[in-house]
């Protein structure tokens, strides 16, 4: 009987959902209007070595629709900060946070009209162990990770814009 219960009302949701105007960001796939235009934005240059793992995240992302002839450029400028935090009596480092910021615009290439001003972040603990090697590595590692993160944070402000329209 609970069974029949939760089925009958499982079954009255699914028939609502279609009603309420929820349409999925990447219909039709790579040929859908989202996809092609993530397709046509272009990102040029980041200064660092941030910005060289933010320009290939954020190129890997937006081509996967496939490209075609650029209409749009993203400027990003990106914020990275190294900060200790835990400190022991001798004033040794034993915990760090790395942030990582950015600031972007997506610019429309044949009016120079700013589409989306915006800003994507994240932070991660690091670990400050005796291995200085060990340290440089995760510090490696965190900013990877949050390259990849804040890079799915403007892809898809982005494509929520261009899905929006002019």
């Amino acid at each position: 009987m609970k069974h029949l219960a939760i089925f009958s009302a499982a079954a009255a949701l699914a028939l609502t959902l279609p009603g309420c105007g929820l349409q999925p960001m990447y219909a039709g796939g790579g040929r859908g209007a989202v996809a092609q235009g993530l397709g046509a934005v272009t990102v040029p240059a980041i200064e660092g070595q941030s910005g060289w793992l933010m320009r290939n995240a954020l190129s890997d992302r937006m081509a996967a629709g496939g490209t075609s002839s650029p209409l749009y450029r993203l400027d990003v400028r990106l914020d990275d900060k190294l900060q200790g935090l835990g400190l022991l009596s001798d004033d040794t480092v034993t915990r760090e946070r790395r942030t990582l910021r950015a600031r972007y615009q997506l610019v429309e290439l044949s009016s120079g009209k700013i589409m989306l001003d915006a800003t994507a972040g994240s932070d991660a603990g690091i670990d400050v162990v005796s291995s200085e090697y060990a340290v440089i590595a995760g510090e490696q590692t965190a900013l990877e990770n949050l390259t990849r993160e804040v890079a799915d944070q403007i892809v898809s402000r982005v494509a929520l814009r261009l899905r929006q329209g002019k």
